[in-house]
């Protein structure tokens, strides 16, 4: 009740101060598992993906010192959070990182739908970066279809080093679902993982235009 009540509230606001543009949100199943995997120029994205699915809640994993805080604003944080169907993880090295793909797996058995960034994190200069393969981990081992995400004008939204969002359009596009759960048994599990990855960012790619770098994201600013 109160992820619809919040999701309500927060997309009328969103729609009226932001003008959004969503488009292809037919491409998202309205049962069983589902893995959103979108570009990320912004902190605000795991607020606008949830926000932009419409017919079904999200899952994403977020950092737990999010749930954490003291006061009126860690109340009102973990609020919103739990609400948009946040899971407080510890990502501080990669034994985290790997509990993080776990959890995200559990919620893909249960039939729910998740958001993942395969870039790993949120890029400072715009550039798509090269995915990693915990994208493809998660879809070879729950068979969930992959619908890949393209964001633009989220880093307008809340730039980089800033604490609020504010009003500027933006756009959500969901491509159509890719499915990776046959035709590669044939490849090594370590090629196989690297050949799906790579085609999830060449999915992304193709409906954000971003420049593409060759190599992956090492930014490790907050989430």
């Amino acid at each position: 009740m109160l992820y619809g009540a919040l999701r309500q509230t927060a997309s009328a606001l969103a729609r009226t101060l932001c003008r959004p543009t969503i488009e292809g949100r037919e491409n998202i199943p309205d049962t069983g598992a589902v893995l959103l995997a979108s570009n990320h120029l912004s902190f605000v994205d795991s607020i606008i993906i949830p926000l932009s699915v419409t017919q079904r809640p999200v899952r994403f994993l977020a950092k737990a010192s999010y749930f954490e805080g003291a006061g009126l604003k860690g109340q009102f944080t973990r609020t919103v959070f739990t609400s948009l169907g946040a899971v407080p993880v510890e990502r501080s090295d990669a034994r985290g990182a790997m509990m993080s793909l776990e959890l995200m797996l559990d919620r893909l058995r249960k039939g729910e739908a998740c958001v993942i960034y395969p870039e790993g994190t949120r890029s400072r200069d715009g550039r798509l970066y090269r995915g990693r393969t915990g994208v493809a981990h998660l879809a070879m081992e729950s068979k969930a279809p992959i619908v890949p995400v393209a964001l633009s004008g989220t880093q307008d939204v809340q730039p980089i080093g800033t604490s609020m969002p504010r009003p500027r359009p933006f756009t959500v596009r969901f491509g159509k679902p890719l499915d990776f759960s046959i035709g590669y048994d044939h490849l090594a599990p370590g090629k196989a993982r690297r050949v799906i990855a790579d085609e999830v960012m060449d999915a992304i790619h193709a409906m954000s235009g971003q420049e593409r770098a060759n190599e992956y994201n090492s930014y490790s600013g907050d989430e």
